[in-house]
């Protein structure tokens, strides 16, 4: 999906082309603009983010007030808590905004006579949902872990959710003692205001706290602990004490100078079994999350967790899943039951900030959190990329969810680059690559298929009449209309470094964010995002305008093939030329595209060499029919499984006790954005470096078969219809953990399985959730049951789609 920045990325060079200004050297390709100060680690050690690979993610679930969020809705007051769990323990945990971590994992240590272990690496985790229907569909992102001891000593069941009345993260702790007696301890580290350093803390029976600034947090159980103490990681926090002699030496009281610190509280030892709740508040003070902490034990467990449900009278999770108007009739079109669906929904609303509503973002989580370090405030892909986001919102919108999609249309012009935009001193009308919840700059490349996206949208919400013609009148004349004037005349960037002069559809990165150039993906969404400009701008009396648009529509649609449709690609070999679409051109000849740009450490190719499946958005925006004559010799080329390792797109999948063949693909031949062959994890840049299989592909290639399907005389068929059910929403579902979380990449079996292990299929340490995959999933679902493909523009369609080609 994109780069993410790690400490200690190689340098590369910026991109340069005919269609721009020559540019100085930058740090990387997409560099942040945000300068934060590194946070000092003190005495402490370094730490990096947890695994990314999450069994879960959750948050209370608020209602809007007016598409805002208010603490007068029906929720009451909002709760600005998020969680996520991975290899057994809670790791990342937010508060405030979606992406300013507080704690970076907390766990619990055991000991017995003469050992220590610790949950993450000494047993075996199973995650399920707390609250289900019947049929064992998740009502609610509450979650249960049962943790057993790989030699079998003791087993942790933890509840983990948050209190949606206050600003609290609730884990219920049950301790099972199997061969002898033993002690339970929790260890919290807190990654106070989003970094591992500069924090202070406290630690008593009764009390675990950590600030910074104007942030803190306090961990309170329902029974006091035995002992307690704080530390600096690594140095003086009482772990090497613990796995020694299963005790934790000396004890601090505090930590009063800045660094990187842990908490630890010894609980009463267990002979059998015992249970205790654990209560994580936040605020501005220790005093005001302390008291936070103190709201949620008094209401209790089961009182907690039923509002976080929404059972009862209480508004909650419950209440969100029934507002969704289609989700029941799209069950029968799951293989699983409906399991994912519902899950998917849930995932989609957690990830929304609760300040900003319709704040949607790319996945609650870092990728490769677990080798980058925190010394520094990073939002990972907790920020906001107007494509991810037009995906879920998308997904929202076919799920029947009548609020989130308007209020994220709502949320766009503060991610729009405008005159007023701080230090911008060039073109306007397009929108951000990446921003923060609140609209602040991160990365500054222009990608214009994201400038084309909220067009899209817009027209769409006004057609299943969630916004009014008047609403999209209106923001045609203030949002839409500057981005259709950027699309079709392009202009001057003056944004931080980015100074380049963009001519479109020539864009400054593809969807991938790597690489300048025509591209196919890019080209579709700008040709529908025109045409649905020209349409918007009829209805607002524009004539001009909308001559315009469909003008440059018109001319970028004519161009299309000529620009990036092959007939002399060297992919299969030089021996064997081969007509196919080209992942991204550099020129206005196809058979002479130029070079790419080293990226991930990969060196870059011949344009002709680097192959991927994004011409497939052509068919799904209309832009071409499904049975075009390039569009199926392109395919043929994709599905060639005897590519060379590093040149090939397709992998078929085989999963333990089905027969079905899931057809998996990377985002493009040599694409370097993954984990190395030799086992190492993304971040070194070298050429070892590897992407693997995104799921979402799969769900893109089932929409372009339900496409071809429907240009049959009689239509899409039931038997249609199943084949991509088994194949297709199957293979979707099968990618997904067992806490139905579907991640960015899988292990495809090439190379190294890893530290982690990884069994063909598995989700790597990229980043699940992956917003993205979801909706994508909940898109196929709709398309299917719809039998036509949900984002499908239908004006593109029909001016584009039955045209034949010479």
């Amino acid at each position: 999906m994109r780069k993410y920045l790690l400490a200690g990325c190689a340098s590369v060079a910026v991109m340069s082309g005919a269609a721009f200004a020559q540019e100085p050297t930058i740090p990387d390709h997409n560099p942040t603009v945000i300068a934060d100060a590194k946070a000092t680690n003190g005495p402490g050690l370094a730490s990096p983010w947890a695994y990314s690979g999450k069994q879960g993610i959750g948050s209370a679930y608020e209602a809007y007030k007016d598409y805002q969020f208010s603490d007068t809705a029906t929720t009451g007051t909002v709760s600005k808590v998020w969680f996520s769990l991975a290899e057994g323990v809670v790791t990342e945990t937010m508060y405030g905004r979606i992406h300013e971590a507080q704690i970076r994992e907390l766990q619990i240590a055991v000991t017995g006579a003469g050992w220590t272990a610790f949950e993450r690496t000494d047993t075996t985790s199973h995650v399920e949902y707390i609250h289900t229907d019947a049929d064992g569909r998740p009502l609610s992102p509450a979650y249960r872990l049962t943790n057993t001891d790989k030699q079998g000593r003791f087993v942790i069941i933890k509840d983990v959710f948050t209190d949606p009345d206050h600003q609290t993260l609730m884990v219920r702790v049950t301790v099972k003692a199997l061969k002898g007696p033993v002690t339970p301890y929790v260890i919290l580290d807190p990654s106070m205001a989003n970094t591992s350093g500069d924090d202070e803390g406290h630690a008593n029976v009764t009390h675990l706290q950590a600030w910074q600034g104007n942030v803190a947090l306090n961990l309170s159980a329902s029974v006091p602990f035995k002992k307690a103490t704080v530390g600096y990681t690594g140095v003086s926090d009482g772990i090497k004490a613990l796995t020694a002699s299963q005790s934790l030496g000396t004890l601090h009281s505090s930590a009063n100078a800045k660094g990187n610190i842990v908490l630890v509280g010894q609980l009463p030892t267990v002979t059998r079994e015992s249970t205790v709740d654990l209560a994580v508040g936040f605020g501005g003070t220790t005093q005001a999350a302390s008291a936070e902490s103190a709201a949620t034990l008094k209401t209790g467990y089961g009182k907690v967790l039923a509002n976080y449900n929404g059972e009862g009278a209480a508004v909650g999770w419950e209440d969100y899943l029934a507002s969704l108007s289609e989700l029941k009739s799209l069950v029968p079109v799951s293989e699983d039951n409906g399991k994912l669906l519902y899950a998917s929904a849930l995932a989609l609303k957690v990830q929304e900030d609760h300040t900003a509503a319709g704040a949607l973002i790319a996945s609650l989580s870092n990728p490769w959190g677990d080798t980058v370090i925190t010394d520094v405030s990073a939002t990972g892909y907790k920020g906001v990329w107007p494509r991810d986001f037009y995906q879920v919102s998308m997904a929202l919108a076919a799920l029947g969810d009548k609020e989130t999609p308007v209020a994220a249309f709502r949320f766009l012009p503060t991610i729009q680059v405008k005159p007023d935009t701080p230090g911008n001193t060039g073109a306007t009308g397009w929108f951000l690559q990446k921003a923060h919840v609140d609209g602040t700059p991160e990365w500054v490349g222009v990608q214009l298929d994201q400038t084309a996206m909220p067009i899209l949208l817009g027209d769409r919400l006004e057609q299943l009449g969630l916004i009014s013609q008047a609403e999209l009148l209106s923001s045609y004349k203030t949002m839409l209309k500057p981005a259709a004037d950027f699309l079709s005349h392009g202009g001057t960037v003056g944004l931080d470094w980015n100074h380049a002069t963009i001519t479109p559809p020539y864009s400054q990165q593809e969807r991938w964010e790597e690489q300048e150039g025509h591209s196919p993906s890019t080209t579709a969404a700008v040709i529908a995002g025109l045409v649905a400009a020209s349409d918007i701008a009829t209805q607002a009396g524009d004539a001009d305008s909308a001559k315009l648009y469909v003008a440059k529509a018109d001319d970028y649609s004519g161009k299309l093939e000529q620009r990036l449709f092959t007939t002399t690609g060297k992919v299969r070999g030089d021996d064997k030329p081969a007509s196919y679409f080209l992942r991204i051109s550099r020129s206005e000849d196809a058979n002479t595209p130029g070079t790419q740009d080293e990226r991930n450490g990969r060196t870059g190719l011949r344009s002709d060499l680097m192959i991927d499946a994004g011409f497939l958005e052509l068919v799904r925006y209309g832009v071409r029919p499904a049975d075009d004559k390039d569009i199926t010799a392109s395919l043929a080329v994709i599905d060639d499984q005897t590519l060379p390792e590093n040149l090939r797109v397709r992998y078929d999948f085989h999963f333990p006790g089905t027969d079905v063949t899931v057809p998996g693909f990377r985002r493009y031949g040599n694409d370097g954005y993954g984990e190395g062959t030799d086992g190492g994890n993304y971040g070194s840049m070298s050429p070892d470096q590897r992407g693997r299989v995104w799921p979402i592909f799969t769900g893109e290639r089932g929409h372009y078969e339900l496409a071809l399907d429907g240009l049959k005389s009689g239509g899409v068929t039931d038997a249609d219809i199943a084949a991509i059910r088994g194949t297709y929403i199957k293979g979707m579902e099968l990618f997904a953990n067992e806490g139905l979380m579907i991640p960015e990449q899988v292990y495809d079996g090439v190379g190294s399985k890893t530290a982690h292990d990884y069994t063909v299929g598995e989700g790597t340490d990229s980043a699940t959730p992956l917003a993205w995959s979801h909706a994508e999933y909940i898109k196929l679902l709709r398309s299917v049951r719809d039998r036509q493909v949900w984002d499908r523009n239908p004006v593109a369609y029909a001016r584009y789609s039955n045209k034949v080609k010479d």
